[in-house]
């Protein structure tokens, strides 16, 4: 269990850094800009070569639909971590899934 009094993380163990200065915030913004930065890859590189091959359109429907729905919870949290990563995240896993329909239909050679 977290204890956040009296400067100490766990039961008799200092905290660092310093929850003044370090929230819990902090680490969903990091998470979210990491989570949500692993995304540019695939859209680039499906981008440059439009090969879909790879990407399977029942996982992004759902997936996309499950980031929609967080946004939608981030909303109504008013957490910006959460609302900023995922509407970011929901750009991108839609123009994966505009892409994977688009070029999905080409029929190779």
């Amino acid at each position: 269990m977290w204890n956040y009094q009296n400067g100490y993380i766990f039961k008799g163990l200092p905290s660092f850094p310093s929850m003044a200065t370090f929230s819990p915030e902090w680490v969903g913004m990091i998470a979210a800009v990491l989570t949500t930065a692993s995304f540019l890859p695939q859209v680039w590189l499906t981008y440059k070569t439009r090969d879909v091959s790879g990407i399977s359109l029942g996982m992004y429907s759902v997936f996309t639909s499950g980031v929609a729905l967080w946004l939608v919870y981030g909303l109504y949290l008013d957490s910006w971590p959460v609302i900023v990563a995922n509407f970011v995240t929901l750009a991108l896993a839609l123009l994966i899934l505009g892409m994977r329909l688009k070029y999905g239909k080409r029929q190779p050679g």
